[in-house]
């Protein structure tokens, strides 16, 4: 396995990265930005707003803040715990600032996507929605075959790939911290993960709405505890992270040294972490209730927010703080995983943390698996496979969770960079060519915002959109009118 991977994987993915996927994605954060006049930032309170005040509807869906849930569960997991170890590792403390820079762009781009989640979803037999990427391409561009393709990236990415990093970062956790050997923490996730997953989509949203939250504050309130600790370093760290950036100190360069390596690892990092862009979050977005569309748009931006500059920050911050007997930038080759992470908050608080840590980078990883699952449910399902299709995928995803607890960290992290890059390829053409729906959209929520009565139901067939959707999800303009 360590042979494809250095004869193919790797070479694949820098290519991928070097030549393509920085120019869409920054190309794409900066087009939506700049037509949406930078949504991110105006509308920045209005997100808060729609989370804090979503709620379900008994007619199907799930509320916003469970799809909030959902999508972080995807979102907050070894991204921003081993992610940011790696990327420190490889880039330096540069790699930090341009995944800073992919979340600020990508919050517009999380926008855009989720919003055409929203616009082109379908209701279900059992009254829930589905929606994503693989619907939006088929019904608003009319192509099956780049949906097809779509959905079969992403349940090879999400169902496989991603859930095998997750899977991989419990057990070096585990092995590292306390011992634990491999092959039992496989047959143990497989055992845990079986029910959940056999569960449903609902179940992984309850589940999620209930784990999510408290392990994030967890995590973060102990980042605020390290850093308040190390406050006089502050100021070393944010100058370490702007000159790794440019290269303008060579001594913070990471193991593969220079600029290029920096931004590398941190768009690489940045997007597996915050998922802007990937096409992923759409599909949890779709699921939810909402009133209008462009609500959802706002929420999945917040969840940008949230994951790298909260979560992701406090991890950079806790590693940078240590200082060089846990992290030198250009030579610390080892523990660059979740080990990395728990090292330098042992180093700040004590080696009583170490079993804290374990538990958080489980609860981080494992919600990971179930929200993956829940996008390559969602798309195999799209494929029209039900029924014994969907327990075999069950299966397969489980026996994923297993191989990737005994694969090494480099494999398998190398596998998820090359999935997520074909899927964020395709997903962000799509919605360059499909912009013009969710501004549409954005315009009619500010126009109903300024109003002054409040933001009440969308309309399909408004006078900001470009015309009519597929559907009878949204309510028509004539029919609007009549009630």
């Amino acid at each position: 396995m360590e042979n494809l991977r250095n004869a193919v994987i790797v070479p694949v993915s820098d290519f991928l990265y070097t030549y393509i996927l920085i120019a869409l994605l920054v190309g794409a954060g900066i087009y939506f930005t700049v037509r949406t006049r930078a949504v991110q930032v105006r509308l920045a309170r209005q997100m808060w707003r729609v989370v804090a005040g979503s709620r379900g509807d008994a007619d199907g869906g799930i509320s916003s803040f469970q799809a909030f849930c959902v999508g972080l569960a995807s979102r907050v997991g070894t991204g921003n715990i081993v992610g940011v170890a790696i990327a420190l590792t490889l880039g330096g403390p540069g790699a930090i600032f341009w995944m800073w820079m992919v979340a600020l762009l990508g919050m517009a781009t999380a926008f855009i996507e989720a919003t055409l989640g929203q616009l082109f979803k379908v209701r279900s037999a059992d009254g829930s929605f589905r929606g994503g990427p693989a619907y939006y391409i088929q019904r608003g561009l009319g192509s099956r075959p780049a949906a097809v393709l779509f959905a079969v990236l992403l349940i090879f990415a999400f169902g496989f790939a991603f859930n095998m990093v997750q899977a991989n970062t419990i057990s070096d956790a585990l092995s590292s911290g306390h011992g634990v050997d491999a092959s039992w923490t496989a047959v143990g996730l497989m055992a845990l993960a079986a029910p959940v997953l056999f569960g449903g989509v609902r179940r992984i949203a309850s589940v999620a709405g209930i784990m999510l939250p408290i392990m994030a504050l967890v995590y973060v309130l102990l980042a605020l505890v390290v850093v308040a600790l190390n406050v006089t370093e502050i100021p070393r760290v944010l100058l370490q992270i702007v000159e790794g950036a440019f290269g303008i100190d060579e001594a913070l360069a990471g193991t593969a040294g220079g600029i290029l390596a920096a931004l590398l690892n941190g768009v690489r990092r940045g997007l597996f972490s915050n998922e802007a862009g990937m096409g992923s979050a759409p599909n949890t977005a779709a699921t939810a209730t909402v009133s209008h569309p462009a609500k959802q748009g706002l929420v999945q931006s917040l969840g940008v927010f949230v994951d790298t500059m909260i979560v992701c920050s406090a991890t950079a911050f806790m590693i940078l703080v240590a200082g060089p007997t846990v992290y030198d930038p250009g030579t610390t080759t080892e523990a660059s995983g979740a080990a990395l992470t728990a090292n330098a908050v042992a180093e700040s608080l004590g080696t009583w943390t170490t079993p804290l840590m374990t538990v958080l980078v489980f609860f981080f990883a494992f919600s990971s698996v179930l929200g993956n699952y829940s996008y390559a449910e969602g798309n195999l399902e799209f494929l029209g496979v039900r029924g014994r299709g969907l327990t075999i995928l069950r299966v397969l995803v489980l026996a994923a969770v297993g191989a990737g607890a005994l694969l090494s960290l480099e494999v398998v992290w190398a596998l998820a960079d090359v999935a997520m890059a074909f899927m964020a390829i395709v997903n962000l053409v799509a919605i360059a060519l499909l912009g013009r729906w969710a501004f549409g959209a954005l315009r009619d929520y500010e126009h109903q915002l300024r109003s002054g009565s409040g933001v009440q139901d969308f309309v399909d067939g408004n006078q900001f959109m470009p015309g009519r959707l597929p559907g009878d999800v949204w309510p028509a303009q004539e029919s609007a009118a009549r009630r």
